[in-house]
Formats: structure tokens, C-alpha cells, sequence
């Protein structure tokens, strides 16, 4: 026995509950990516930590910046109460996406993180914009 059966594997029903759930709450930049480059974009993508200069100098395009302090009552209706947020921050050594989706779900708003944000961006890949004039901002 391995050190990675020692401990059974779920039953098939709870191991389709945990990871519905996470990607309920979780979806991934090459999900991002694709969807972006297809056309296929249902959803906001924010941009939430960092300051203008960074952002202009690098994000993910068509990313809205609206920093994890300016996600308020009165800022988000400007979308559709229906709209699905994907935020994002510099990496996963920042929580600032975490912020961003804790504020989101308090104003009743369905939000999804992108996790890995700019480090995972990067890692697989993907071109960045570069100027805030590509990107509305907040």
C-alpha cells in the first residue's frame, strides 16, 4: 500500500459534491483564457488589487480594475444584478481576490475567483495587456 492509497479514495457521489462545489466557486485562467478568446465572456473580469500605474502597465485583457476597497453597494450597480464576477489579484501569495469575492457575496453578487490571478497568467502563457486604455477602469 501506497502512502497515496492508504487512505481510500472517496466514493465517486462525494467526490462529484466536492469538486462541483469548487468549481461552483473556482475557475482557472486557461477557463478564462478560452472563454475570452472565443467570444464566449458571461461574466466581469476584475481585476481587484494594485494601483492605476500597475495595472497599466500590466493585466489581463479586457479585465475591469476595481480595487478590493472600491467593491461597494453603489459601485456594482453598474452590472446587471445577475452577473458573474471573476476577480482576480497578483498571485497566490496575494488574498486580495479573497477580499474582493468576500465583498461580492456580501452585496448578494455571484463572483468565482481566478486563482494563480497575474503569476498564473503568466505561467501558462497568456499575453498581457498594457495600458489602461485597453481596459475600462475604475
Amino acid at each position: 500500500m501506497s502512502v497515496v492509497t492508504e487512505i481510500p479514495a472517496a466514493a465517486a457521489e462525494e467526490a462529484l459534491n466536492h469538486f462541483s462545489r469548487k468549481l461552483r466557486l473556482e475557475t482557472d485562467c486557461a477557463d478564462v483564457h478560452y472563454a475570452m478568446t472565443r467570444e464566449e465572456q458571461d461574466f466581469v473580469l476584475l481585476h481587484v488589487v494594485g494601483s492605476e500605474a500597475a495595472f497599466s502597465r500590466r493585466h489581463v485583457p479586457g479585465a475591469v480594475h476595481l480595487r478590493h476597497a472600491q467593491i461597494t453597494e453603489a459601485r456594482m450597480q453598474e452590472w446587471p444584478a445577475d452577473t458573474l464576477f471573476v476577480v482576480y489579484c497578483a498571485g497566490p501569495h496575494c488574498n486580495g481576490a479573497d477580499r474582493a469575492a468576500v465583498k461580492l457575496a456580501q452585496l448578494g453578487r455571484a463572483v468565482k475567483i481566478m486563482p494563480g490571478g497575474i503569476t498564473g497568467w503568466e505561467d501558462e502563457g497568456y499575453e498581457f495587456a498594457t495600458s489602461a486604455a485597453e481596459s475600462p477602469s475604475a
